[in-house]
């Protein structure tokens, strides 16, 4: 079987795609490197958090329609919050069965700092262009999917690590290690 040979352009073209998309990778991976370090939440979290205080008190299968994840997904992250007390289950006064999601002051403070997500900014970017390069950009991103043999994996509109939507929790934010004297010997006051 003879395989097409590439040629020098082709390969600085492919090289150059290669480069833009390991960039668009890197750009999300630093943001939310630098949300779980500054805030100890992941993209995914942040997003249902301002969710739920957009509207208050809403149930968990609105929540997941809202963000475009799966309910499990959701109560996954949901359960996360709760434990860190960023979030409160009630029960609905007429109908008991249904839960409801309050977000407590301590989130509230916390949206207040937060940073915007990566995809706001992109959102608010892309709808100034022109609908040609809108549609032109879809397209060759749809086509880059394709090439990638990517089409089957199913995704949401979050520009976040791939890792927190699996219901991976990050790791907590860094401290720094107490300072510690040489090991056998004495601690004095300069230690």
């Amino acid at each position: 079987m003879n395989r097409p040979t590439c040629q020098p352009a082709d390969t600085a073209i492919s090289n150059q795609v290669l480069i833009a998309i390991r960039r668009i990778i890197q750009s999300v991976d630093l943001h939310s490197r630098a949300l779980v370090r500054q805030f100890g939440l992941t993209g995914p979290q942040l997003i249902v958090l301002q969710t739920i205080s957009v509207h208050q008190e809403v149930a968990i299968n609105e929540i997941a329609k809202a963000v475009s994840l799966g309910q499990p997904t959701v109560t996954g992250i949901l359960e996360r919050l709760e434990q860190r007390g960023l979030v409160e289950r009630r029960r609905g006064r007429q109908d008991k069965r249904k839960v409801y999601i309050t977000v407590t002051a301590s989130a509230r403070q916390l949206l207040e700092k937060a940073p915007p997500l990566l995809q706001q900014h992109f959102i608010e970017s892309f709808h100034r262009l022109a609908d040609w390069e809108q549609a032109m950009i879809l397209s060759s991103l749809q086509r880059v999917v394709a090439l990638m043999n990517a089409r089957d994996i199913d995704a949401a509109p979050i520009l976040a690590e791939a890792g927190p939507l699996s219901g991976v929790d990050p790791p907590p934010p860094k401290k720094m290690p107490a300072k510690r004297g040489r090991p056998g010997k004495a601690k004095t006051a300069r230690d």
